[in-house]
């Protein structure tokens, strides 16, 4: 118990001199200790990697899941798994919820209908779009975030803690320093009125006996504050030392971060590459089903030539014949196009994407295609799939 109460007393006179000499710096009363330009710059650069690590930290796991209550019960959830040393399960994103929901509904529906067919056809390449997402987030939590937070809360911290030690070190040498400085001047003082002559002849054993033996006191207090000065020294030497050595650190992970950047960038765009494709083969899959203002608007001509008994052409109820269209002589434009097209029947043409052709439209034809032709080629082509250019 002795020991403890000690230790304590120990621990708050240290404290109360670190605190004194702060204050009178801060006051500018006390001489502080100037680290090199070098290690200036050093704890600098740290500094500044730790700012921008941290924001680019947060603002990254924004990005991978925005909303925020999402967020929070994601990482509570993966700090008890990891607290438990268990495997967090795998979670599903928005896309492959809102998948599963379209092609159940197109279930409901009936996929025999355009509708229901056409939600079950959409749901099965959002469920790959969020399969796609998922991955991209794993990928970049493992090799984007796992090391920004491995620097934040590792590499940093032990930073921190070495500054730290380092600034108390600093605060007890140039506590050290004053104190010698004050001891030597009190030990000349002793010095000088050791040498002034007494008035009285009957006191002049008894002053110098007083003022050597002041001088030697003084003499001993130097000695004793150089020996702490010594050894404070020392140990702010060699913590300098280690801290320097963690701060030129910060190089290394900068070189680790840019790697970890270059994985990022890559996982970035080969999500939206395969997000790309997937909505490629959606349009195409698309394309190929009449949409639902298609259907309507036949069912309606349908109905009207049926109420005005023979008001329609028995020719343009027929079935367009591709060999027999002709190119009219105005009214032809050329097209640009955009994807590749694979042709459903002969009455269509395949296209590749990037290539010219030449299109125009027929009298009764489906405002949704037009006709096109590349060199003695000829047949129906999307709209959708052109860049119309003149």
């Amino acid at each position: 118990m002795d020991f403890n109460v000690k230790k304590l007393a120990s621990g708050a006179g240290l404290f109360f001199t670190r605190a004194v000499q702060f204050t009178e710096e801060k006051l500018g009363q006390a001489e502080k200790t100037e680290l090199d330009a070098h290690f200036e710059n050093l704890m600098s650069r740290a500094d500044c990697t730790k700012l921008w690590t941290e924001k680019i930290f947060r603002q990254t796991e924004v990005l991978l899941q925005p909303n925020p209550i999402d967020h929070t019960g994601a990482r509570i959830e993966e700090f008890l798994y990891e607290k438990l040393d268990m495997k967090a399960p795998s979670r599903a994103t928005n896309g492959e919820l809102l998948g599963q929901y379209m092609q159940d509904a197109g279930k409901e529906l009936g996929a025999g209908t355009p509708y229901g067919n056409t939600l079950m056809i959409v749901g099965e390449c959002e469920s790959r779009l969020g399969a796609a997402e998922r991955e991209f987030l794993q990928t970049s939590a493992i090799s984007f975030l796992a090391p920004l937070r491995n620097f934040l809360e590792g590499d940093w911290r032990t930073i921190s803690k070495e500054r730290r030690l380092l600034e108390n070190l600093r605060l007890d040498l140039d506590a050290c320093k004053a104190r010698v400085k004050k001891a030597k001047a009190a030990e000349a003082k002793a010095a000088c009125d050791g040498e002034a002559a007494p008035d009285f002849q009957d006191t002049r054993p008894r002053n110098y006996v007083l003022s050597a033996s002041a001088s030697a006191l003084w003499t001993e207090e130097v000695e004793k504050a150089e020996h702490e000065l010594r050894v404070a020294q020392t140990e702010f030497d060699r913590q300098a030392e280690v801290t320097r050595l963690l701060l030129e650190g910060i190089s290394s992970t900068h070189v680790n971060h840019l790697r970890c950047l270059h994985e990022f960038v890559e996982a970035q765009a080969a999500f939206y590459k395969h997000c790309h494709h997937h909505m490629q083969e959606l349009q195409k899959e698309l394309s190929r089903f009449p949409n639902a203002f298609t259907l309507n608007a036949a069912n309606a001509a349908v109905s009207t030539a049926s109420a005005s008994e023979g008001a329609g052409s028995p020719t343009e109820a027929d079935t367009l014949k591709i060999e027999e269209v002709q190119a009219p002589a105005t009214g032809t434009r050329k097209a640009k196009v955009l994807y590749d097209y694979d042709a459903a029947d002969s009455s269509e043409l395949s296209l590749l994407a990037d290539e010219l052709i030449t299109v125009y439209t027929v009298p009764g034809m489906d405002s949704d295609w037009l006709i096109g032709e590349r060199g003695n080629q000829k047949g129906k082509v999307p709209v959708t799939y052109l860049e119309l250019l003149s």
